[in-house]
Formats: C-alpha cells, structure tokens, sequence
C-alpha cells in the first residue's frame, strides 16, 4: 500500500510512501537491534564525527529541505527555512556528546571505597513524530539518540513523510553504519508494531495529548521508557502598558504563523484592562491582510491547514461558537480556490470556559479574553487542561516576575509571542502537554536516551 502525498496548497500530487506492515517494521527494528552493539562500542568522539559531519550536510541541503517542508505542509518558506535551522541546532548540540554523557565521580565516599556514575545507551530508540514540524521534530530526536550510543528507527507523520525520507538520504551520505538509523511509514499499526516490539527500548512522540496518552500507556505496559509531548492551549497575557504595534505584531504571528498549527501558538489573547480596547481593531486591521496562498510563493503570509479534515474540524469550532453567540470580529475572508485554506478568525469577549477558549483547535483561530487584572488572568490560564507554554507583555518587571512564578506552563515568554527554547534547553509542557517525565532537547533528552549505572569500588592497599 502506498501513502500519496500532495502540495496542501495546489492538491497537485508530489510523491509517495510505502506503508509499512507489521513485518517491515520487525525487519527494520531487526536492522537496528543487529546495528547496537557495533555502534554503542564506537567512541562517542568518533560517533559525533559522524554528526559533525551531517549538520554540515544539513546546511548545504537547507534551502531543499525547507522547500520540502513548505509543499508537504504547506507553511510558508521562511517559515520552513527557520525550522530547517532549529533542527540543524539540535544536531549541533548532539555534536557535543561527548561532554553531555560524562558520569560523576566521588572519591573516599567510605574509607577506601570510590563512587562513579556512568551513562550508556539503551538500545533500539524509535521516534513518531507530527505533521507540523516534519524536519525540526525527527532532528530533535535521532542525532541525539545516535550521539548517545542508541540506533534509530524513524516513523514521521503520515502527512508530511518526504522530509524525511530526505532528512535519511542525506544521513546516508555521512558514513552512518547500516541500520544506526531506520525509516518506516504508516498510521496507527506501524506505532502499535513499533511500540510491541520487545526490542524496542524506548518511544519518543509528538502529537495530540490523546495519543499520547495511549502511546504512553501502550508503551509503559511493555516496560518501555516513554517521553511523549501532547496537546496545547497558550495564553497569551497582554497587560495595558503593553497594547502597541510590537505586540500586535508579536500576537499576529503566534495566533497565524503555521496557520496556528503549532503547539506553541498563541490562541487565547487575555486582555487586561483597557488592553483589549486598544489591541482588537490592531489584530483585525493586521490579520486581514495577511496574504494567503501557497507556502513557497515569496508573497505569502499564511499557508493552508494540513488537510480537508483539519479544514472541517476548524469550521465546527467556528460554527458552534457563532451559534453559543460568540462576538467574531473577523472571519470568511477570501481565500484560494485551490488547496485547504482557513482565513484568520478573531472573536472577542470569548467566555473562558468555552470549548473556544479551552480546546486545541489547531488552526488560525484567535480568541480574545477579557479581565480587569493579572490575577484573573493567570488564574484563567491555570484552569486550562493544558501546560505547554504561555506569554506576558508588559513593561512591568513585577508583573513579569509574578506572571513567571505563578503560571503553570513548562514554557515562558516575557516580551516574545513564541517561548521555544534553544536545543540546548528543555523543550515541553505539564499536565496534558506531557505524558512521562523527561522533555526534548537538552539535558532531558540526553538523561532520557540514556541510562545511568553507579559503579561502588574498593582496591586492596
């Protein structure tokens, strides 16, 4: 069977995938297994060579993986050209393994008795990763993985698959040994396969928190490590001495950028005080003129949502909240005759406790709450199921500061729309937005594929 990929934005076919049975995905795991204990025994300074080596491959492929990005999903190029960068950093931070798995050591922890701690591999790591990011996700994942000593086995999102089939063609170029990294395709039974597979050590995901609430327990009841990053509703806080351009402008690509496919978008603006006044006619005048259209047209501002079904599930979302008597302020607004586009969508005075307010609709939906403090505020943003990330602007230190300490997010922006962190930091939420303990990027990622071993010592004098 074969999965058909199209251009979002024209439908024009633009390749294709196998999809992968059951005994493919064995035969590939079978791969990586076979691959383990060759490559955990290569030294991790010859290893990183091997990563040194692909980041630099990544940048000179970096204009034809970010094309690829923008027609399988359809964000616009520069978007595309800023994730292709993201995940190139990842592996740049891979390339320093060789510090990031060294142990601790204690000496005379008793007399004559030293104490050490050192980090090894797992095994067979596998990844499944989402449609949104389909370069920046995997790089966050394998590079790592491999650095650490483990072997991979890759299945991107059945929507957006052909980056990476490019993201392993160049990997292959860059003397990796046969089967360090693996690529299958399909939906729910290759993740099944995947995840039942007893060689399998650990699941590393990125998608919606259902699935990763499944995806987590399926795994944990095969005793595999698990890290899976779910769902996502941002606040957005805007406090009034904060209502100007910079931050209209700073919304408008937090609530759109992506058409608000991201799990960082900012889809609830909680307005403080006379906040909202001044910044809706702001976000109605930029949002509508915002260029739709397809992704790598230099013109574009706003790409089409991944698929007809996204398109349907946003317009449910729409059509119930103008029947609950929700005020939209924008919305039906042109777009292309072709492809899956939704116009930006603004409504205001949204009730917090609405499906509006609370779900994750995933696409160019903004709606604006009204409050008359900072308290109120971050309360409403602690009432959300989700944790991901969440935004102040302010001018105020001491709101900041508040607003930094009191919100329940893993991710905090002061002045920046999008709180994502570098790759040297963890990236990841609480409550829904994670299901296990360890985050990607950082120092989480390298203790997640990794696990640790304590050696106790003693020497005859």
């Amino acid at each position: 069977m074969q999965l058909t990929v199209r251009d979002k934005a024209t439908g024009e076919r633009i390749g294709s995938v196998a999809v992968a049975r059951r005994d493919d995905v064995a035969r590939a795991v079978d791969r990586a297994a076979q691959a383990f204990p060759g490559w955990s025994q290569i030294p991790v300074v010859e290893r990183t060579r091997r990563l040194f080596r692909y980041a630099d491959a990544l940048e000179r492929y970096r204009e034809e993986l970010a094309l690829s990005v923008s027609r399988e999903n359809g964000k616009t190029l520069d978007d595309a050209r800023a994730e292709v960068r993201r995940g190139i950093e990842a592996v740049e931070f891979a390339c320093g393994m060789p510090s990031l798995m060294m142990g601790d050591a204690l000496p005379d922890v008793a007399r004559g008795i030293d104490s050490i701690s050192l980090r090894y591999p797992l095994g067979v790591c596998a990844g499944i990763t989402p449609f949104n990011f389909p370069a920046m996700i995997p790089l966050w994942m394998f590079p790592l993985a491999i650095a650490a000593g483990n072997t991979f086995v890759l299945k991107p999102s059945p929507q957006t698959p052909l980056t990476s089939e490019m993201l392993c063609e160049v990997a292959r170029g860059c003397d990796f040994p046969a089967g360090v990294l693996n690529l299958v395709h399909g939906e729910a039974a290759t993740v099944e396969a995947l995840i039942d597979d007893p060689r399998v050590a650990a699941i590393s995901f990125v998608g919606s928190s259902g699935v990763a609430r499944a995806v987590q327990e399926r795994a944990l009841r095969a005793h595999k490590r698990v890290q899976a990053l779910g769902g996502a509703k941002n606040y957005v806080i805007v406090m009034p001495d904060a209502a100007n351009d910079a931050t209209c402008s700073a919304v408008i690509g937090a609530a759109f950028g992506g058409a608000g496919q991201r799990c960082l978008a900012g889809s609830v603006l909680v307005a403080v005080g006379s906040a909202g006044d001044v910044l809706a006619p702001m976000l109605i005048d930029a949002a509508a003129k915002l260029r739709l259209g397809r992704g790598a047209d230099s013109a574009t501002e706003m790409g089409p949502v991944v698929s007809a079904e996204a398109l349907a599930r946003i317009r449910g979302y729409v059509e119930r909240a103008r029947a609950a008597g929700a005020e939209m302020l924008l919305g039906g607004g042109e777009i292309p005759n072709e492809g899956t586009f939704a116009a930006p969508i603004i409504f205001d005075r949204v009730d917090p406790e609405s499906e509006l307010a609370r779900d994750e609709i995933f696409g160019p939906v903004l709606a604006i709450v009204r409050t008359e403090s900072l308290d109120e505020a971050i309360a409403i943003a602690n009432r959300s199921r989700y944790g991901n990330a969440s935004s102040i602007f302010t001018r105020d230190g001491g709101a900041a500061r508040a607003f930094a300490s009191r919100i329940e997010v893993g991710m905090v922006g002061i002045n920046v729309g999008i709180a994502a962190p570098m790759a040297f930091f963890p990236f990841g939420g609480v409550k829904e937005s994670i299901f296990g303990d360890l985050r990607c990027h950082g120092k989480d990622a390298v203790a997640f594929y990794t696990q640790q071993r304590v050696v106790v010592s003693r020497w005859p004098s």
